[in-house]
């Protein structure tokens, strides 16, 4: 049996029973105007917010990201610093860290956690750590009040897609398509049905990331998913130069999208 839902799950699954679809942007942290970007995007609607914290070797990022997160390196971007930026910055919606797990192991599980915890982040998505491996970082979050959102591809069996979402705190993100993220002219058929797989084994809310880059994509996949996550296309209005404006901008357009249906 899960425990009680933490601040993150339960501000999603509370909007979710209000009838809206979720929508979680994904900014890289340290890159740019980050913390103006992240006001940007609860003000235009966001449900929650994904904050990369950049790394060396990010296997599941794509170009953009990867680009990004190169600048942020160079800027002087760590871990400590970005945690410690998130704890001045008041949102009014959860917050959950994308890392991989080399900066989670080297940082080590416990003061990692705990000090996620203090810079006010509600969840923790580590691409890079599967089920079989997760328990000690788990145990060590789940005492830290840190969510630990798992990932399931649609390339996991199905007689798996149970335990994952068990285990998984805050929602279970579902990869849309294989591959690293990045911007795609068409939804690929696999993220609709990744969305209707988890569906029919959990009721804790299904985001569905990697490969939504449209707000059409967004209200495509969402017939069957609770939200989208979105990051490719909002890291490359960044990197064009759109600023937290232009971030808030197609936000605001997902946004939209999704209230329309």
């Amino acid at each position: 049996m899960s425990p009680d839902p933490g601040p993150l799950e339960s501000a999603l699954r509370e909007r979710r029973a209000a009838g809206r679809k979720l929508l979680v942007p994904y900014f890289t942290a340290g890159y740019g105007e980050w913390t103006a970007a992240l006001h940007a995007a609860a003000a235009a609607g966001a449900d929650a917010i994904e904050i990369g914290i950049p790394f060396s070797d990010p296997v599941i990022d794509g170009p953009i990201i990867q680009e990004a997160s190169a600048r942020a390196l160079e800027d002087g971007a760590t871990p400590e610093g970005i945690l410690a930026e998130l704890a001045r910055t008041e949102l009014g919606v959860p917050l959950a860290v994308m890392t991989y797990y080399n900066l989670i192991f080297r940082g080590g599980h416990r003061r990692m956690a705990a000090s996620m915890a203090r810079s006010g982040v509600a969840g923790a998505i580590i691409p890079d750590l599967p089920l079989d491996e997760v328990g000690d970082w788990a145990a060590a979050a789940d005492l830290a009040g840190v969510e630990t959102v798992l990932l399931a591809a649609p390339t996991t069996p199905d007689e798996r897609l149970p335990a994952i979402c068990e285990r998984s705190r805050g929602f279970v993100y579902g990869v849309g398509v294989m591959g690293v993220t990045g911007v795609r002219a068409a939804l690929a058929a696999s993220a609709a049905v990744m969305a209707k797989r988890l569906r029919a084994v959990t009721d804790k809310p299904v985001i569905i990331g990697v490969g939504v880059s449209t707000p059409e994509q967004a209200v495509e996949v969402c017939a069957e998913a609770d939200g989208v996550a979105v990051g490719s296309a909002v890291v490359r209005r960044m990197l064009e130069g759109g600023g937290p404006e232009g971030a808030a901008e197609l936000i605001g357009s997902f946004r939209a999208a999704l209230d329309r249906g």
